[in-house]
């Protein structure tokens, strides 16, 4: 079946004569994909069959949310869908001399970062691509003084035909802008952070992965840069965009992780930080989550700091557990981070008219449901094979993620 491919973004950013979004592909790794594809010529707007029965082409229009494609199944399996040619970014070079079959989740330096500096009034200028390497920063700079920072976390996947895909960025440019008003810093536009966000990528393109192989992690940071010393927002600000290439975040890969929950620290409390992607809300986890990983845990489930028994979320990811059918994720409360991920989890059950909740899940209920499953962008999707709680643990009855939901999202 045959359906054109409209465009995703409101905009051609500079220097790119086309930009086309349409979902490529279902799968374990990788969810629902909207391509950003570049061309230099024309577009093949065709679509193949796919090679799953229950999986069709459906076209994009124009979306910030999901689209309603009524026969996508939230299986979490290694078929792929099949598509013709995308709009595509196509040149002849040669991919970096690494070990893709060896890739883990650490910083493997690439070529070039982007870095834009704000001025007096807060207005970010065009910024410049530059080496990747260190920068310079006063010892009173705003972001080690008193932690006026953020980061973003997303990726690009290079397609079998070449292409290179990114997972809705323009969500992280909102986030971003989100969480600087929080910390009182300047942001770019989401134009200027999209066009940094695709020259940075396209400038690293021999570092993306081959399919299949990984993907191209993108760290965007916003960090108070100028000298400050009495406690106030900071007169400077650097805007940074750098790459890695990565494998998969847990070293299970795609094998069911452990999870303890953790009862005595927290991550976030109401009124504060934890559902902006500030610097500071990561270090806090670090005591509680090395001593899990000593235990042999792979990461910590962390509960409300008033309560102590409902779920927030896992260090680095949201958390979602299924029971009769229904799916159940905690509410975004000013304690979680509005994760990309779950956001795209959530529209593509609700766009299909299947039950999701999102509310206060107590503890008692993940002990109790079907299956548990993260997700992330460094996570992607992660099944649960196992909770302890108090010392007790609690294995999941399915070891993959997620069967129920394949039965009851066919």
């Amino acid at each position: 079946m045959a359906v054109p491919v409209l465009p995703l973004l409101p905009y051609p950013p500079a220097g790119f004569p086309c930009v086309t979004g349409f979902i490529i592909s279902y799968r374990a790794s990788n969810l629902l994909v909207f391509c950003i594809g570049m061309e230099e010529e024309s577009i093949d707007h065709i679509f193949t069959g796919c090679s799953y029965p229950s999986t069709v082409w459906k076209e994009v229009a124009f979306p910030s949310q999901l689209p309603c494609v009524p026969s996508i199944s939230l299986v979490a399996s290694s078929i792929r869908c099949g598509a013709t040619r995308a709009s595509t970014y196509r040149e002849t070079y040669e991919l970096a001399d690494v070990n893709w079959d060896g890739l883990g989740f650490g910083l493997v330096p690439t070529d070039y970062m982007y870095v834009c500096k704000s001025t007096e009034g807060g207005i970010f200028t065009k910024g410049e691509l530059q080496r990747f390497g260190n920068i310079e920063l006063s010892p009173s700079s705003g972001v080690l003084n008193y932690g006026q920072g953020l980061f973003e976390g997303l990726k690009a996947y290079r397609k079998e035909d070449g292409s290179i895909l990114l997972f809705r960025p323009e969500e992280n440019a909102h986030r971003m802008r989100m969480g600087a008003e929080r910390m009182c810093m300047p942001a770019p536009t989401v134009e200027q952070f999209m066009e940094a966000l695709k020259l940075t990528v396209l400038s690293n393109r021999r570092w993306v992965p081959p399919s299949g192989k990984g993907s191209l992690y993108i760290r965007p940071l916003l960090m108070g840069s100028g000298a400050v010393l009495g406690l106030a927002p900071a007169p400077e600000y650097i805007f940074l965009i750098y790459v890695s290439p990565v494998g998969n975040y847990f070293k299970e890969g795609l094998a069911p992780i452990n999870l303890v929950v953790e009862n005595e620290f927290h991550r976030a409390t109401p009124g504060g930080t934890g559902g902006v992607k500030t610097i500071g809300n990561y270090a806090s986890v670090l005591k509680a989550q090395s001593a899990a990983k000593a235990k042999g845990y792979s990461d910590v489930l962390y509960l409300d700091a008033v309560h102590k028994k409902y779920l927030e979320e896992v260090s680095s990811c949201n958390v979602f557990l299924v029971k009769d059918k229904v799916i159940s994720t905690p509410a975004i409360k000013g304690t979680i981070l509005p994760g990309i991920t779950r956001k795209s989890i959530i529209d593509v059950a609700r766009s299909q008219g299947y039950e999701v909740e999102e509310r206060s899940v107590s503890v008692e209920e993940l002990l109790d449901a079907d299956e548990v499953f993260c997700t992330g962008t460094a996570v992607v999707v992660s099944p649960v094979g196992s909770i302890t709680y108090l010392g007790q643990r609690y294995f999941l009855l399915s070891i993959s993620i997620p069967t129920n939901l394949s039965g009851f999202l066919d």
